[in-house]
């Protein structure tokens, strides 16, 4: 008997949730393995939207399952799987509910498919729905609290739907003409964002003979850091831990002499071949950047350290799961490590800024305070109003802080912390 169609997507789909879930792999880490044998792009795709949506709303799937069985299944529990992705589709995606259990029983057998049955057709028969906003992980709550308080029902409110996609412009003073030819709307000045669910490759602009290299992708708040620097007028600047290059490319557009380091082949790698798409120059170098020392000195350091990327949830809802203490102390540690190192290289009067795409208080503004405690001859360099796009404001320190709660009519932002210093 022939499997029904999509049951391939939903069987790559459970083993990409048991690598989230059990052992503790980004979605990215565990795509390819988890989809080798699925043959259609399509199914690929739908396994993945099926688990991020699976993974955005876990707390709330959980309690409709519960609310169905006698005992609450163990939260490793296959079954308890496999309804997760059932009420995902079913309730995220729109999949009918004949379909629903066509695909998602046989990843059953026995006494599980009886029981997936069961509680699905409860569940459909009394048309349960789902909150308007996700609920956050118990442990995510506990650990936000204190530095974000109600901004996390925002934030929740954030992660409800992917974010849209926005690009940066390699020349700010087209935003005009290209806003226009992509149909997008415009934030800021280099700024364009297009509704999600955009093909990259065809759209012009990426690589038409006449304009090619016209924008990269980069989420809005990850391209304040780079502007913050501003018109670098022949100076140099250092791109640490730089790829896959949003913002080496940035830096380079306004003019610095940039050098991008970065310990991943791979990454570098890309990071070069962005810039030959876009046209722009930048010397590489693969290091590790606890050990590479410099030539010479830098007018501007770039430190877009390694983080537990908590800030980019809407895209990667997996962060929401995986992450806890221990990777949390670990990643800080060695922001510490970096921050101290970048210090040394810096000229007098140049300018650091350290970066992380987290919303964790231990990697933004502990680190912040650390800094300015160090002895480093780092002097803080407030972030002001007018350089940043409208809506967004400096908290009191002279800090940076965005979160997906932010700009809610226009998409959202991923969670950045953002600090400027300059050497005394």
């Amino acid at each position: 008997m022939a499997e029904p169609s999509g049951i391939y997507a939903r069987r790559a789909a459970l083993q990409l949730l048991d690598a989230v879930l059990r052992r503790g792999e980004t979605l990215d880490q565990s795509f390819h393995g988890a989809t080798r044998s699925v043959r259609k792009p399509a199914d690929k795709a739908l396994a993945r939207a099926l688990v991020s949506e699976a993974l955005r709303w876990l707390p709330d799937l959980d309690r409709l399952i519960d609310s169905a069985t006698k005992q609450n299944l163990p939260d490793d529990a296959k079954v308890r799987s496999v309804l997760r992705l059932m009420l995902a589709g079913w309730l995220r995606l729109g999949t009918p509910p004949h379909a629903v259990i066509a695909t998602g029983l046989p990843l059953l057998s026995g006494g599980p498919r009886r029981l997936a049955h069961g509680v699905f057709s409860t569940l459909n028969k009394q048309e349960v729905t789902l909150p308007p906003v996700p609920s956050l992980p118990e442990q995510v709550e506990q650990r936000w609290a204190g530095h974000l308080g109600k901004r996390m029902e925002l934030i929740a409110a954030g992660l409800a739907e992917p974010p849209q996609l926005d690009l940066s412009l390699r020349d700010p003073d087209q935003t005009a003409h290209w806003t226009n030819q992509l149909s997008g709307d415009s934030l800021m000045a280099g700024h364009v964002r297009l509704a999600r669910g955009s093909a990259v490759e065809n759209l012009p602009g990426f690589g038409t003979k006449d304009e090619a290299g016209a924008w990269w992708v980069q989420d809005l708040a990850a391209s304040i850091p780079a502007r913050l620097l501003g018109a670098g007028e022949g100076r140099y600047a250092l791109d640490l831990c730089a790829a896959p290059g949003g913002k080496t490319m940035q830096l380079a557009a306004q003019g610095w002499k940039v050098t991008a380091l970065d310990i991943s082949k791979r990454r570098l790698d890309l990071l070069k071949q962005n810039l030959q798409r876009v046209d722009l120059k930048a010397s590489t170098i693969r290091a590790d950047a606890l050990t590479w020392e410099p030539k010479h000195q830098f007018d501007a350091i770039l430190l877009d350290a390694p983080c537990t990327a908590t800030g980019t949830c809407r895209r990667h809802p997996d962060v929401l799961h995986r992450i806890g203490p221990r990777q949390i102390g670990e990643m800080a540690e060695l922001q510490a490590q970096l921050i101290e190192r970048a210090a040394g290289w810096l000229k007098p009067g140049g300018s650091l800024i350290y970066v992380v795409c987290s919303l964790e208080q231990e990697e933004g503004e502990d680190q912040a305070v650390a800094v300015n405690a160090a002895g480093l001859e780092l002097t803080p360099d407030p972030i002001r109003s007018d350089e940043l796009p409208a809506g967004l404001e400096p908290t009191g320190q002279g800090w940076l802080r965005t979160d997906p709660g932010m700009r809610g009519d226009a998409g959202g932002l991923d969670g950045f912390f953002v600090a400027r210093w300059r050497k005394s």
